[in-house]
């Protein structure tokens, strides 16, 4: 997802959004430690997302 859709989304969004990244990087990580996991970037593009949508939903506290 871009960030300027992100931007878009309100904050109980951005909060099931953010639950949902976090869900699938602990998934991710489980494949990469059964050796199960392809594409170990991945894991790279979910933490980018995550800290995305936690700049903005501190961008929004302000």
């Amino acid at each position: 997802m871009e960030f300027k859709e992100l931007k878009k989304k309100s904050e109980s969004e951005l909060h099931r959004i953010l639950a949902e990244s976090r869900d699938k990087l602990r998934d991710l990580r489980f494949k990469d430690a059964n050796k199960q996991l392809k594409n170990v970037r991945e894991i790279r593009k979910v933490r980018e997302m995550i800290a995305r949508i936690l700049t903005l939903l501190n961008s929004k506290k302000e």
